[in-house]
């Protein structure tokens, strides 16, 4: 099989995680959010049938980054190991007072992700970040009261779990927001448990200017399982270009034809799978 001057290119399953107000906090607290995050991602791998030890993980005291296996389970992750880690911080924080309470912000993407000397390179790895500290999601911790977690999937997460009904969650328990970070422009949808994330002030983080849009339902993504981005770098990363993404194989591209005879300017656009094209989302079966 040819391989590219960049190697063997792959999709992966990534997971990254941070505690909210570490560097803010004295030694003795850092070392407690250092002893309860990684026990914590443990248990909530466990419950969720996920084996964590298989993970790659980067470590950075207050954070990890993580790109789980080939073939790994994307249901476990985004449902049963984000539920048993909110029950998880809530009991850690059961008696605590408000100052040592932990929080975490977590990303879950399906994205190019290869292995380089020192870790991994690719677009997945940088439109994580991006989302991981990105305004939006900080916010969403912030203003819900009580939360310990907030949550963000990436498109091809949410587009093809969420909206397709393979979760029990509701489309219409997350929320739409655009991400603008460093050279990064996309879009993430995100969850707080025990919270109408729909109700919180997360500044100008709508995905269209003007009005916050009603909470959208899984027609609303069509039945495809890939998607193109239009609106910036998309999950492509930092470079502006959009790129498919799907839990097993990349999505056809979309096909346009050229404009038909007629009395107007006319054209018609055949869309392969699901595309998310600047404000609107298309959903159209071949």
């Amino acid at each position: 099989m040819p391989v590219g001057a960049m190697g063997v290119f792959d999709r992966r399953l990534l997971l990254a995680v941070d505690a909210r107000g570490y560097g803010s906090s004295d030694t003795a607290r850092q070392r407690d959010i250092q002893t309860a995050l990684p026990r914590l991602l443990s248990e909530a791998a466990e419950a969720a049938g996920l084996d964590r030890a298989s993970w790659v993980r980067q470590a950075a005291g207050d954070s990890e980054f993580a790109v789980l296996p080939a073939g790994s389970d994307e249901q476990a992750l985004v449902e049963p190991f984000m539920r048993r880690l909110d029950a998880g911080l809530r009991a850690h924080n059961r008696d605590r007072v408000p100052g040592a309470r932990l929080a975490l912000r977590t990303v879950v993407h399906f994205g190019p992700a290869s292995e380089a000397p020192n870790g991994f390179v690719g677009p997945g790895p940088v439109e994580i970040s991006r989302i991981l500290e990105s305004d939006p999601l900080r916010r969403a911790l912030a203003e819900a009261p009580g939360a310990a977690l907030a949550v963000a999937l990436t498109a091809p997460v949410f587009t093809e779990l969420v909206a397709q009904g393979y979760t029990n969650f509701q489309p219409e328990e997350f929320r739409e927001v655009v991400v603008e970070k460093k050279e990064y422009r996309g879009r993430a949808w995100l969850w707080v448990p025990g919270c109408d994330v729909h109700a919180l002030d997360l500044g100008a983080a709508g995905p269209r200017s003007g009005a916050e849009p009603g909470p959208r339902t899984a027609s609303d993504f069509g039945s495809g399982h890939g998607y193109e981005s239009g609106s910036g770098s998309g999950s492509a990363g930092a470079s502006g270009s959009g790129s498919a993404a799907g839990p097993g194989e990349p999505a056809e591209p979309a096909r346009t034809a050229s404009a038909q005879g007629g009395g107007g300017d006319s054209a018609t656009t055949n869309l392969y799978g699901t595309v998310i094209n600047g404000n609107v989302v298309f959903g159209i079966s071949k």
